[in-house]
């Protein structure tokens, strides 16, 4: 009989349960965002959630990462969910990032309280500028030491809905001159007066990936995050999250997710991008995003690969920390 070996994210978790991690607290998430279909890349990170909860009996959630009211419709959410139940995974709960918009506001308002965080009112290119570079140091902004009650107005403000689009933003205060440069004062919160697909006219500001994605595995109490490996660089900021809330050790909740990451999947002469697939079918090159030419899984589907190929094709492939 073939021995199976462990990949380098079970042994993470297989030391952590050594060390004394509750395993009946183990959990994972699996967070697309609803702005296109899920295409073959995304089913190595569907197998590699999905595959660890059946290993572990761990739940894995189906979270939408539904942040940016731009570009995200009801019709992909549907896809998506059509396409993990075609390839026979069974998901803990169906979440939102929007389930916890309440929370994200409150928890950055604690921030601000706390002095972590404060509103900009320049603009983005201003911003993108004093950031600097990967071998120079940037700038503080001249809003950086606004008073707490000062930002906690202006941020209530952007709330309400009572400024423009592109005139206010919300930054963590952590270290200009990091040499990281994720974590020069990024922004948590920008501007939109754009209808949400779920909480429609509710909100005027909508929270940043970075900021919502890791609180929202502190919600969920994930116990480990699985991000594909550009996502590396965010670890830093991710955590420098997650310590300033489970300080506060807020709801009391217990479980603090670690991120861990692992090479995505690419293909030869395929188009990855959902960027550039999302194009190709806006401008008609193609029928739909079940053309049996693209590379989604409703395309592949649809061209008559079956659920077990594809999950037979991932397991092949294997888990790698590098591209």
């Amino acid at each position: 009989m073939e021995r199976k070996y462990s990949n380098f994210i079970e042994q993470i978790i297989n030391e952590d349960i050594q060390g004394g991690f509750p395993k009946e607290n183990i959990c994972f998430r699996f967070p697309p965002e609803p702005n296109g279909y899920l295409h073959i890349g995304h089913a190595k990170a569907i197998a590699i959630n999905f595959g660890l909860g059946e290993k572990y009996n761990a739940p894995v959630n189906l979270r939408f990462d539904d942040t940016n009211p731009s570009n995200e419709e009801q019709e992909y959410v549907e896809a998506i969910i059509e396409d993990v139940k075609w390839l026979k995974y069974k998901w803990g709960k169906i979440t939102y990032s929007s389930d916890y918009f309440q929370k994200l506001y409150t928890w950055a308002e604690a921030l601000i309280d706390s002095g972590d965080a404060y509103v900009d009112s320049q603009a983005s290119e201003e911003i993108a500028e004093q950031k600097g570079s990967p071998t120079s140091s940037g700038k503080n902004s001249p809003y950086r030491e606004r008073t707490k009650e000062e930002n906690l107005r202006l941020f209530r403000e952007m709330k309400d809905g009572a400024h423009k689009e592109g005139t206010h933003v919300l930054r963590a205060k952590i270290d200009m001159s990091s040499p990281n440069m994720l974590l020069r004062d990024p922004v948590m919160y920008r501007i939109m007066h754009i209808p949400h697909n779920r909480t429609k006219d509710k909100w005027c500001i909508y929270p940043m990936y970075d900021w919502a994605h890791g609180q929202s595995d502190y919600c969920e109490q994930v116990s480990h995050s699985l991000c594909s490996l550009e996502f590396k660089p965010h670890r830093d900021l991710y955590e420098w999250f997650v310590k300033k809330l489970t300080q506060k050790k807020p709801d009391g909740l217990v479980v603090v997710p670690k991120q861990t990451e692992f090479a995505r999947l690419n293909l030869t002469y395929t188009i990855m991008s959902k960027r550039k697939l999302v194009a190709l079918v806006e401008k008609g090159f193609v029928s739909g995003w079940d053309d049996p030419r693209m590379p989604t899984i409703s395309g592949l589907r649809r061209r008559g690969y079956t659920p077990e190929a594809i999950r037979a094709f991932i397991e092949k492939v294997g888990v790698a920390k590098r591209e």
